[in-house]
């Protein structure tokens, strides 16, 4: 017996990432594309544990950022954002998401230090 968690595999080809400051004003959008990094993002991502509650944050998020998904060449790129706070005392990271299969998420400290080494460069 094999396990499926309902969730294709699609190939990660891009990431927006947008950051906001300490007022809430959003920064011009960072687009990710080089190999390295894609596959580094991809790897955090994928150590993140989803748990199916909302969630709301009082503040603004840190980084809000868009994946690009390819899953077909003959079909138009999906496009799933998440919204990321960096929880700076204990050094995780908090993720709330649009995509049907997440919502909430809690990344431990290495995965969320790698993200936020490549999100706020």
């Amino acid at each position: 017996l094999t396990a499926c968690s309902g969730q294709e595999e699609g190939e990660l080809t891009r990431v927006d990432v947008q950051k906001v400051d300490i007022e809430g004003n959003y920064e011009e959008v960072v687009m990710i594309t080089d190999n390295e990094s894609i596959e580094l993002l991809k790897k955090a991502f994928e150590q993140i544990k989803w748990d199916n509650k909302v969630v709301k944050v009082a503040r603004k998020p840190d980084v809000e950022a868009t994946l690009f998904y390819t899953f077909d060449e003959n079909k138009p790129e999906r496009l799933y954002e998440y919204e990321i706070w960096f929880n700076e005392s204990v050094g995780t990271a908090t993720i709330i998401s649009n995509n049907e299969n997440e919502s909430y998420g809690e990344l431990d400290k290495d995965n969320a230090q790698a993200l936020k080494n490549n999100f706020l460069k």
